[in-house]
């Protein structure tokens, strides 16, 4: 991805939009896959991260 791919107003970050699958895994810890929203197929090869249960934390205790 580039600087073009993303959409921004004066003033504001940069966003993107991504879709996510759940990989069942038999042997494993699960895993949750993120990649863009309208990534290509040569895309989706590379631009994608996985994160597993313990990367993930309770909203609430962020804000």
């Amino acid at each position: 991805m580039t600087d073009a791919d993303f959409h921004t107003l004066d003033g504001e970050e940069p966003t993107a939009e991504f879709d996510h699958v759940i990989v069942e895994n038999d042997d494993a810890p699960d895993e949750c896959a993120l990649f863009p929203h309208e990534a290509s197929e040569d895309e989706l090869s590379t631009a994608w991260i996985a994160a597993y249960d313990d990367s993930f934390v309770a909203l609430e205790s962020m804000r």
